[in-house]
C-alpha cells in the first residue's frame, strides 16, 4: 500500500515505515504529524486518484529530527563588468518517519 502527499509545495510517494525529508514543519521531535493533503491512494492494486485529493484519507507520521541541508553556493557573475557575488544557502528540512496510511 502507498499514497502520494502533498506538503511543502511538493508531492512525495510514501509507503509504512519510509523515511523522509520534506520542508520544516512546526512540530516538535517526536510529536505525530498528519498529512490530509493526500493525492492518490493505492491499496492491494486498486488505485484511488482525488480530485483534487482523495476524500477521507490521511497519513500519519512522526517527526524524527530537525535539521538543514548540504550547503549550495549562488554565485553571480557578470563578464567585463567587475561584478561578482557569492552567497551560500542551506534548506532546513524535517525528518518524518510514516507510521500510518488510512484510506
Amino acid at each position: 500500500m502507498y499514497a502520494v502527499v502533498e506538503t511543502g509545495g511538493k508531492q512525495y510517494r510514501v509507503e509504512k515505515d519510509s523515511v523522509l525529508y520534506i520542508e520544516k514543519l512546526d512540530v516538535q521531535e517526536g510529536e505525530t504529524v498528519t498529512f490530509d493533503k493526500v493525492l492518490l491512494v493505492n491499496k492491494d492494486g486498486e488505485t484511488v486518484v482525488g480530485k483534487p485529493y482523495v476524500e477521507g484519507a490521511k497519513v500519519t507520521a512522526k517527526a524524527v529530527k530537525h535539521g538543514r541541508g548540504k550547503k549550495i553556493v549562488v554565485f553571480k557573475y557578470k563578464p567585463k563588468k567587475n561584478y561578482k557575488r557569492k552567497q551560500g544557502h542551506r534548506q532546513p528540512f524535517t525528518q518524518v518517519v510514516i507510521e500510518n496510511i488510512e484510506a
